[in-house]
């Protein structure tokens, strides 16, 4: 009887058995899922290098039993072991662990282009997609006004003037939200999660869309957390960041009787920074803003309304 003796890693292997693979119990359908995946895309991603199990071993300073167990399923590899496999392998941690974007050849082709290239460069390409599949781009003027901006940036004051200055339906996307529901925005993070919150707010923004071809829509602070109804918001509404201080958010936010969560521990201002450094990116997207700190109400509604008008090329 005939055996088939190859050469990998150094290591005889008969009848295409692999001397470091766990044995067959181990293999049961107990494994776990994500782990499975895992070692399936480093072998795949091995295999695409033309590598040995050697080879990556020695490059990437993991034993090469460790290796065979992250191959495997078997084990869970540390974050540092997965960065030094990842870099042997020459491909990003995000490739190795499968996020969505290296799932295909095209993906990976359109990651390369993208790679390096500077803010500018990506909003272009971002409003292109969105014209070529037919979801719009963010460079077109719409006479749905959205303000965005963190809580107490004057959203709901600033948003009912210009409604009334323009004479165009006010929707103050919380209470939106509340309708959906059935209960207010507290009970629904409290009693459903963060989860089925974001889904209501994207049906609310959704509903809002459909029903009012003109409007001013005061949102959420948290919106631009969720990507795909932050870019319908983009897509379909002329966007306003209001900025305001840290030290004026939390003032108005205290001024409203509502301390949650901005002013629920002492060291509120600080998560207070945290939060709108974290969102200041997003919320840079904006087509226009309006900083709510450099002057009194009036004068800020003044400037808020000349911008808008201005934008929406209608008389001052």
């Amino acid at each position: 009887m005939s055996s088939t003796i190859l050469q990998e890693s150094g290591l005889t292997v008969i009848n295409g058995s692999d001397p470091l693979k766990p044995p067959a119990e181990a293999e049961a359908n107990d494994k776990n899922p994500f782990l499975v995946a895992l070692g399936e895309r480093v072998r795949g991603l091995r295999s695409r290098r033309g590598m040995t199990r050697k080879a990556v071993s020695v490059a990437a300073h993991v034993s090469e039993r460790h290796l065979a167990n992250l191959e495997y399923g078997e084990g869970n590899a540390s974050i540092l072991v997965l960065l030094q496999v990842a870099g042997a392998l020459q491909c990003s941690l995000a490739e190795l662990i499968g996020d969505v974007t290296t799932t295909s050849p095209e993906w990976l082709l359109i990651r390369e282009l993208l790679d390096g290239r500077g803010e500018a460069d990506l909003r272009r390409v971002r409003v292109a997609v969105g014209e070529l599949l037919g979801t719009g781009g963010d460079g077109r003027v719409s006479p749905r006004i959205a303000l965005v901006g963190l809580r107490g940036a004057g959203k709901s004051t600033l948003g009912q003037m210009l409604a009334d200055d323009l004479d165009f339906p006010f929707v103050e996307l919380g209470r939106e939200i509340e309708k959906f529901a059935g209960c207010s925005v507290a009970e629904i993070q409290a009693l459903y999660g963060q989860n089925a919150y974001r889904r209501y707010e994207r049906r609310a923004l959704e509903e809002a869309i459909q029903i009012y071809p003109e409007a001013v829509i005061a949102t959420p602070g948290g919106l631009v957390s969720d990507l795909a109804t932050f870019n319908q918001l983009l897509t379909h509404c002329t966007t306003v960041w209001l900025q305001a201080d840290p030290e004026d958010h939390m003032r108005r936010v205290q001024a409203q009787g509502d301390t949650r969560p901005m002013a629920a521990s002492k060291e509120a201002m600080e998560d207070l920074k945290g939060i709108l450094a974290g969102r200041a990116a997003f919320y840079s997207k904006a087509q226009l803003r309006v900083n709510t700190s450099a002057q009194p109400l009036e004068a800020t509604f003044a400037l808020l309304r000349q911008t808008v008008r201005e934008t929406l090329q209608l008389q001052a």
